[in-house]
């Protein structure tokens, strides 16, 4: 252990070593800092992952000895969704919060391809919301709740061949962000022989492919023996159970078959009981270890991404402040350079839509002159027409009014007719009496020759009147 914190600190030549003379107390230290965790309490979160109904409710449940509230998960899921539930587990006087996160509908769509992007994406918004949460002005670390994966349960189904395409698709995109212990579910499917030949192509196939899973630390020499013997299991054969079997007069945790009783806490019938001492003596370094590396690697890439660099370019340490005028002012420049562009884009849009306007003013203001035009000729025929009108008018009024005279002048000259008319019979009667005489005298017209001439002028006579009558109605 000194040897390990040595090599953590190394001395500083400007540092002298003193020896004290007395007892001072700052030897209490580590029981300030333990107390302090205790009345602080601990947090740990573990992502399962893996397809459903291979076991991982029952794995946690049989881990913490507890039973947890998981509602049963379909099989008809579009997406993968993670669903996140947060406990309180107290033992003794150490106070621990627990996040389970769980994959519902992994590896149950046609399309596997992007199975694992969901995973990745909630790693990532976990270090994001920590990151945000550390770069505030005011920070409140000290009760921020920690919500950052500190261990990955990679759920492996026990075919005995090999590794399935999306399990090494997932674990290749996760290995960087967060410990993974591989273990393989429902182990009691397949007897020892395959299942150890089946863990030996499991580790194959991860070096090969250069899946870096986590190993338990070594360099403590307390845990230094154990934690070799129990990397050398990887990947723990798991099998869960939320049911408890009599068995010698004494409830426990196991599967019942007809061929026989599988003990959860029985560490020759699966791994179980190895996982969980793993878990929790090393819990406290699963949680250094994702803060000091995966968290740190996803700090220096987001802020590389931001123009952050420690080295300037010419190999000079820069300050945060100096690197974040350099930004500050690159961001300006780059501002007033698109400022400009938009600028100049605006004012040539301006342009091109003033000539488009005004070649459809010129347009609009030669068809108005075309109309103008127009409405003139068609008022210089209407005028003409109307003058003619007005003509026609008066002429029409000059008829009327003649011909309202001569209708009342037609009722006068009916008298006169009568008067003719008179003056007619009285030559007509002085003619017969002059008749009268010749034939008295001359005594040769007889009566017929007479009566025929008598009619004649009748006849004339009444022409005569027919046409006195005419002219008087016109």
């Amino acid at each position: 252990m000194a040897a390990s914190d040595a090599d953590r600190h190394p001395q500083n030549d400007d540092c002298r070593t003193l020896s004290l003379s007395a007892h001072v107390g700052f030897d209490s230290l580590p029981d300030q800092l333990i107390k302090k965790s205790i009345k602080q309490g601990f947090c740990f979160n573990i992502l399962c992952v893996g397809e459903t109904g291979i076991g991982k409710s029952a794995l946690i449940n049989s881990l913490f000895n507890s039973n947890f509230e998981d509602p049963p998960s379909t099989h008809f899921l579009p997406s993968v969704q993670l669903r996140t539930q947060t406990y309180e587990v107290q033992e003794s006087n150490v106070l621990l919060k627990l996040t389970i996160v769980n994959t519902v509908g992994f590896g149950d769509q046609v399309n596997k391809g992007d199975s694992y992007q969901p995973i990745v994406d909630y790693i990532d918004a976990q270090f994001e919301a920590y990151l945000q949460e550390e770069l505030k002005i005011i920070r409140s670390l000290f009760s921020y709740h920690d919500t950052r994966i500190h261990v990955c349960l990679y759920f492996i189904s026990p075919t005995g061949r090999s590794l399935k395409t999306l399990d090494l698709l997932t674990m290749r995109s996760l290995h960087s962000k967060v410990n993974i212990i591989p273990i393989i579910g429902k182990a009691d499917s397949i007897s020892k022989t395959e299942l150890q030949e089946f863990k030996s192509k499991i580790m194959s196939e991860l070096v090969s492919n250069g899946i870096q899973i986590y190993q338990f630390p070594t360099d403590d020499e307390t845990v230094s023996e154990i934690n070799t013997i129990t990397n050398g299991h990887l990947p723990f054969a798991v099998v869960g159970s939320t049911e408890k079997v009599n068995i010698g007069n004494k409830m426990v945790r196991a599967r019942q078959y007809p061929w026989g009783i599988v003990k959860v806490e029985n560490e020759s019938h699966c791994d179980t009981v190895k996982l969980r001492k793993m878990l929790c003596t090393n819990m406290e370094d699963l949680r250094e270890k994702t803060h000091a590396q995966h968290y740190e690697l996803y700090r220096r890439c987001r802020l590389e991404e931001m123009g952050f660099r420690d080295i300037g370019p010419k190999t000079k340490p820069v300050s945060l402040q100096e690197a974040y005028e350099a930004k500050r002012h690159k961001f300006y420049l780059e501002l007033q350079r698109k400022e400009e562009e938009i600028k100049q884009e605006f004012v040539q849009k301006v342009k091109e839509k003033a000539a488009v306007l005004k070649e459809a003013e010129q347009k609009v203001q030669t068809k108005f002159e075309c109309l103008a035009l127009m409405h003139q000729e068609e008022e210089l025929k209407l005028k003409e027409k109307k003058e003619v009108l007005e003509d026609e008018i008066a002429e029409f009024i000059e008829k009327k009014a003649t011909a309202e005279l001569l209708q009342s002048q037609a009722p006068v000259s009916t008298p006169v007719v009568n008067l003719n008319r008179q003056g007619l019979q009285k030559n007509q009667d002085f003619q017969l009496e002059l008749q009268c005489f010749d034939v008295r005298d001359e005594g040769i017209m007889n009566v017929r020759e007479q009566s025929e001439r008598e009619s004649e002028e009748e006849e004339e006579l009444e022409r005569e009147i027919h046409l006195g009558n005419s002219r008087n109605s016109i």
